[in-house]
């Protein structure tokens, strides 16, 4: 295809908020083929070529065209050959065939021999297989069938019995919920949100296990129930208290609703019927695609958590079910940029490593919704999202960085309010057990349950999700995978800052939980301004939390208190921390970085780098870095050094769930099963004032009211331009003797250490070197 166009391609520059090119010669390609991404130009229906070559001058033998891609994003169809390449994009002409451009710059990337081959099928051959019959989502007419069988054979199949008795028949009786009115005035308040999501999800619950129910048993009595459900709402307006733009988590309720119902009773209802519903469901379909595509632009802007979530919890499953019942076809179209877009951007949360930016509980959301859509795309087109790199390693993140005995021991928003880790956690992690064979997946879902039983109707759960479904459509389709214990060690998740320790997380009286944080993300999202922030849990108790709860997004207590530094384990410079408000391109300028994490002889050692995430609020500040020695699996050295252009002070914050016990240098914690010791051995600026704070200032009470309250401890440093800090924490079970020590440092300091396990004179060595350092 020769470049003969003289229109100059406009190759707008990145931010830090947009989609990237890629790949770049400094890019490390994880899949075969890579992901291309570019800045997409300011026609709306532009379409692109993209050429591939192992020559950069792009001849004809040895270049690959693809033409009239109609996405700034895209995944070829085939895998390349190892070696290096060459790749340039135009704008397309799909009248000529040709270029309307000039070439872009020429980009280089290298395939190596060992990559996963994860190529897309084109669009023309997409859905060559895919049945157009009803149902689609999680079992089509040929499976449904078989299933039935099955059922009838043995009522226990698939956990089918504990399904229909728990989740299908207390429908039956239940009245049908009527048109939410929506907030009083409205205004929006939590606890009409909270109930209305809740209230919208039982709608799908009825309407999509009536269905399933009555077509599996073949109950007309139930299936008649099942489409008068899903005809009252299908009679609500698209546009009222259940739009996208008036709260979109009950839009999408509502949408998953009529897209079950339309799929599952398709042949329950006449032409009327089926067109009144289809109309309901194309109509809020089209609100939220739009929205998500030309509103939101996630192809451009992709960090929009809700629009991108849209995409695998609501859109994927709408698609497949009105996939050729559209006149229009737009169903095809949008299901083409869905299926694209999880293929190539996805997850702008993260990279192969399989971290995920905003935490581990909307990890535990994004890849709940995730899950249902890999699994409805795999059963229905062949599509397998699970063999790219990303999902075969993102079971780490939960498993390194958020342990099934912890409650306050890692990073983000956390609906949880305190308790243990959501079950559907445990399920997703099941769920990845069954595509990659990692028993150590198994076990935490196994544990999570042993831990956390009847909590299934708590909000945080049943507002989202059927644990009972989960059940069933899992075992209809993956195998059951032996438990083996996880191993100790540490997962530096490099794309989104975080390092996880995890030391005999299977046995309580031995496990150590420690994760640092210092992202590229900022606090931006659900994210917090917590760059070089650590929590910690032992024993079978977390100990230096993240304090504070998520009551609701933008209440006091968020924007006040948890997402600000202060309610970290971090520091303040000057009583300042980093920026976590609303504007979203600071937010994600106040960044970290993960400098090292490595495991070494007898410790593992992190270093973070949080300079520009302080500069965002003190510009004075030209050095903020914080470094972790964890020491034979027992204690804990933070080593934090600050420099600024001016005299600063310090403020040294520990949270934990009750007060300390306090010394001159030193304090302690005591929990219910374990505690942990702590001591200033080195401050170049002389010593601290140590002092505490129970409660959360500046929050409105009445967001906690009921609630546990946690203490910070804050040790103030006397302002300096140099800082280097050095504290101890040992972490110990309160039943273990203790082993106890004198130490006292260079400055005179001294006290008795409490140690389990620990070597006096490694200790000593280590304290030494620091001293020097």
């Amino acid at each position: 295809m020769p470049g003969t166009a003289t229109i100059k391609l406009d190759e707008p520059k990145t931010g830090r908020l947009t989609i990237q090119y890629a790949p770049e010669a400094t890019t490390e390609i994880f899949e075969n083929p890579p992901r291309f991404t570019w800045l997409p130009v300011i026609e709306d229906e532009a379409q692109y070529v993209l050429r591939v070559s192992t020559d950069p001058k792009f001849p004809e033998t040895s270049t690959q065209v693809f033409p009239g891609i109609p996405l700034n994003f895209f995944t070829p169809d085939v895998a390349f050959a190892p070696g290096d390449y060459y790749w340039t994009y135009a704008v397309y002409d799909p009248a000529t065939g040709k270029p309307a451009t000039t070439w872009s710059s020429t980009r280089t990337f290298t395939i190596t021999a060992e990559l996963p081959e994860t190529p897309l099928p084109a669009r023309d051959v997409r859905f060559a297989a895919s049945t157009l019959d009803h149902p689609r989502l999680w079992l089509t007419a040929d499976r449904l069938k078989d299933f039935r069988a099955a059922v009838k054979a043995d009522p226990n199949h698939c956990s089918w019995a504990n399904f229909y008795e728990k989740s299908v028949l207390p429908w039956m009786d239940r009245e049908i919920t009527p048109e939410p009115a929506g907030y009083p005035g409205h205004q929006r308040t939590a606890p009409v949100w909270r109930q209305t999501y809740i209230d919208l999800q039982e709608v799908m619950y009825a309407i999509r296990h009536l269905a399933i129910g009555g077509q599996v048993t073949q109950d007309a009595a139930m299936l008649a129930r099942a489409k008068e459900w899903l005809l009252s709402v299908a009679e609500w307006d698209p546009m009222g208290t259940t739009s996208r733009a008036y709260t979109d988590e009950w839009a999408y309720r509502t949408t998953n609703a009529l897209t079950w119902g339309y799929d599952w009773l398709y042949d329950q209802m006449d032409e009327a019927e089926r067109a009144k519903v289809r109309a309901a469901l194309l109509e809020r379909t089209r609100d939220i695609a739009e929205h998500a595509i030309i509103s939101a632009k996630i192809h451009l802007f992709p960090y929009d958590s809700h629009a991108v979530r849209s995409v695998s919890l609501t859109l994927v499953p709408a698609l497949i079910a009105l996939l050729g019942d559209d006149e229009t076809d737009e169903a095809r179209d949008w299901l083409n940029y869905c299926i694209e877009f999880l293929s190539t951007v996805y997850s702008p949360w993260g990279d192969s490593d399989g971290g995920w930016a905003e935490g581990t509980n909307y990890w535990m959301m994004g890849m709940a919704y995730l899950i249902e859509a890999a699994n409805r795309l795999k059963s229905y087109t062949g599509i397998d999202l699970y063999k790219r790199p990303f999902f075969r390693n993102t079971g780490d993140f939960p498993l390194f960085c958020k342990a099934p005995g912890t409650r306050r021991a890692t990073f983000g928003d956390d609906s949880t309010q305190g308790d243990l880790p959501c079950v559907k956690t445990g399920i997703n992690l099941r769920q990845y057990a069954g595509v990659t064979g990692n028993g150590a997946y198994q076990w935490y879902f196994e544990e999570l349950n042993r831990l956390n039983p009847g909590t299934e109707m708590a909000f945080y759960n049943w507002g989202w999700w059927d644990t009972n479904f989960d059940e069933l459509t899992y075992l209809t389709d993956y195998p059951q995978v032996e438990a083996t214990a996880p191993e100790s060690g540490m997962r530096h998740f490099k794309g989104i800052g975080w390092v996880g320790i995890q030391h005999e997380m299977a046995d309580p009286d031995k496990h150590v939980q420690f994760v640092m944080k210092s992202s590229p993300f900022g606090s931006i999202s659900h994210s917090h301004g917590d760059q070089n922030a650590f929590c910690m849990a032992a024993y079978g108790e977390d100990l230096a939390i993240q304090s504070g709860y998520y009551v609701a997004f933008n209440s006091t207590m968020h924007q006040k208190w948890r997402r600000q530094t202060v309610s970290k384990n971090a520091i303040l410079i000057n009583g300042k921390g980093q920026y976590a408000d609303k504007d979203k391109s600071k937010a994600m300028a106040s960044t970290g970085k993960i400098v090292t994490a490595e495991q070494r002889e007898d410790h593992i050692y992190i270093k973070g780098d949080a300079t520009a995430a302080y500069q965002s609020l003190s510009p004075e500040v030209t050095l903020a870095e914080r470094e972790v020695y964890f020491v034979r699996n027992s204690y804990f050295v933070i080593v934090d050094k600050v420099d600024a252009a001016t005299p600063v002070t310090i403020d040294w914050l520990l949270h934990a769930n009750a007060p300390y016990d306090l010394g001159k240098t030193s304090f302690r914690y005591s929990g219910e099963r374990a505690g942990f010791y702590g001591q200033v051995v080195w401050s170049e600026a002389g010593k601290p004032e140590l002092s505490q704070v129970t409660g959360f200032p500046e929050v409105d009470p009445k967001e906690y009211e009921g609630l546990p309250v946690s203490t910070c401890l804050h040790a103030k440093y006397p302002a300096s331009t140099r800082h280097r800090i050095a504290t101890l924490l040992v972490p110990y079970k309160l039943d273990d003797p203790k082993r106890i020590f004198h130490f006292m440092d260079d400055q005179g300091y001294d006290a008795d250490l409490y140690f389990t396990d620990v070597d006096e004179n490694t200790f000593k060595v280590v304290m030494k070197k620091l001293a020097n350092t």
